[in-house]
């Protein structure tokens, strides 16, 4: 019985999140992605300079 329990519980949390509207959703995931791959360029440049420079070095 206590699965029982544990559920109703859970459905009670539930109904106290403050869900996003689906603009919402779609502005954070895009945000998401804009980031991402701001951050990949950025560790990709990184990466591009470092191997050159130790291709000089060597």
């Amino acid at each position: 019985m206590w699965f029982i329990t544990y559920l109703k519980e859970v459905r009670g949390e539930l109904a106290h999140i403050s869900w996003p509207t689906p603009r919402q959703a779609f502005v954070y995931t895009g945000l998401i992605v804009i980031i991402t791959l701001f951050i990949a360029a950025y560790a990709g440049a990184l990466d591009f300079v470092f191997e050159a420079v130790l291709k000089m070095i060597i």
